[in-house]
């Protein structure tokens, strides 16, 4: 496999600080502003409007702000206009970055971003505050305790979530299909996120949840996989990879999943204005599943990293992917540690699917699409009637039963593994389609 993080790069990440928005292409063979300002050096007349205003703010307004405030407040404002994914990490928000690649963190467990000065929720974390409280992908969030969101930065509002574990914040919440806010009690724990999860859904079919895109994700999805196939007899008929609200995380990982599947061919590659941002990375390992059927489940919170994977399979003809359209975050930020222990997140390159397609702004279309619909057990009568019912039937004389190994006609009976109570149809019903698709094409396979 290539290798990433070339010399000067720290760590390469996908999906930190995400909300949707498309950049601007350029002509290469048109010269643009910001290359006459490159051949011509900083302009001297902007140098000089910058320290008037700076002196101006110094002496005349309201309260007294020291330099070191307003010099960093400058480098945030330069980031910020940029594009939504570039920022300046002070101390502290660069050792929360770090924290949130390895896998552990304090606050609500949810990947939020900045959109018209308020918070949109990409994706709540699984198993954290946040999820079992009910935040859900695409909520928006007006207001943190008694503090207004609007006006606030993402920074913040960031700093405002996060708190002693034990503590409780209110969240008032906007959510498409509801005329009245939503207001949440949640309370503050130590984040532990587990990227990978894995069970068999029947035998001879397995499911593989990843949460997050971090560090070891790749080593934990590739021995679950390898722990899935023993409890089956060393043999796997097919598997559902989920990546719903999967808000992405480090691009290794996203390479190594799809590696994971793949035997050879291209999985992504990033374009950018340094050599060193002109990547390329394909498989290069043995298709774990052996060529066993793959569907991919995505939804409007599976971004970036997640992209890359459903994108990259979707192109190699490797996996159906069903579910909704996914976020639509198509570029690569770039750590660049400083000298005094701060970082620049600076969006570096986009990446383009194996076809050559840019998920910026677009996202994966799946190739069947579920909408989020609630399914309702129905209560059994008993009023159903069959032949055997009938007075005078004929007796079924034979005795044929399905091969060992083989599915009878009709649809199995699920194992609900988490809830073993309900139907999966009416704890998951995107599951349940994804796990009924799975079964056709291993048995049209057989075929």
């Amino acid at each position: 496999m290539n290798k990433l993080l070339p010399h000067r790069l720290a760590l390469v990440l996908l999906a930190l600080s995400l909300s949707p928005g498309l950049a601007a292409e350029s002509d290469p063979n048109t010269e643009t502003p910001a290359a006459e300002d490159a051949a011509e050096g900083v302009p001297l007349e902007d140098i000089r409007t910058f320290s008037e205003v700076f002196s101006r703010v110094k002496s005349d307004y309201v309260d007294d702000i020291g330099d070191k405030k307003l010099l960093e407040n400058a480098i945030r404002g330069m980031l910020s206009g940029l594009d939504p994914h570039s920022a300046y990490l002070d101390r502290d928000a660069y050792e929360a970055l770090q924290e949130g690649t390895t896998g552990e963190f304090g606050g609500l467990g949810i990947e939020v971003s900045m959109e018209d000065g308020l918070i949109k929720v990409i994706a709540p974390i699984d198993d954290t505050p946040a999820a079992r409280a009910g935040v859900q992908a695409g909520d928006t969030i007006v207001r943190l305790d008694d503090t207004p969101v609007k006006g606030l930065s993402l920074g913040e509002a960031v700093d405002i979530m996060r708190g002693k574990p034990g503590s409780e914040i209110n969240l008032t919440i906007v959510r498409e299909g509801r005329d009245q806010p939503l207001k949440l009690t949640i309370e503050r724990d130590i984040i532990k996120v587990k990227s990978v999860r894995s069970r068999m859904l029947e035998p001879g079919y397995g499911y593989l949840r990843l949460s997050q895109f971090q560090s070891n994700t790749t080593d934990e999805a590739r021995a679950a996989l390898e722990e899935l196939r023993d409890s089956d007899d060393g043999e796997l008929k097919g598997l559902i990879l989920d990546l719903r609200n999967n808000p992405g995380g480090v691009l290794n990982a996203a390479v190594g999943i799809s590696d994971l599947f793949l035997d050879s061919g291209l999985i992504v590659y990033t374009e950018g204005r340094g050599e060193e941002n002109e990547l390329r990375f394909s498989a290069d390992s043995d298709d774990l599943l052996d060529g066993a059927p793959l569907i991919v489940l995505v939804n409007g919170g599976s971004a970036s990293a997640s992209e890359i994977v459903a994108g990259a399979l979707q192109d190699q003809g490797r996996a159906i992917i069903m579910g909704e359209k996914t976020f639509g975050k198509g570029s690569v930020q770039t750590i660049l540690p400083m000298n005094n222990n701060t970082a620049l997140k600076l969006t570096t390159a986009r990446y383009f699917t194996p076809s050559g397609r840019s998920i910026q702004a677009n996202g994966i279309e799946p190739d069947i699409v579920i909408d989020r619909v609630r399914v309702a057990e129905r209560e059994d009568s008993g009023d159903r009637i069959s032949e055997a019912d009938l007075s005078g039937h004929l007796e079924n004389d034979a005795e044929a039963s399905p091969e060992d190994g083989d599915t009878p006609t009709g649809i199995e009976a699920v194992d609900q593994a988490e809830d073993d109570s309900k139907p999966l149809a009416t704890t998951d019903y995107e599951l349940y389609e994804a796990l009924n698709l799975l079964k056709g094409v291993v048995i049209m396979g057989k075929k």
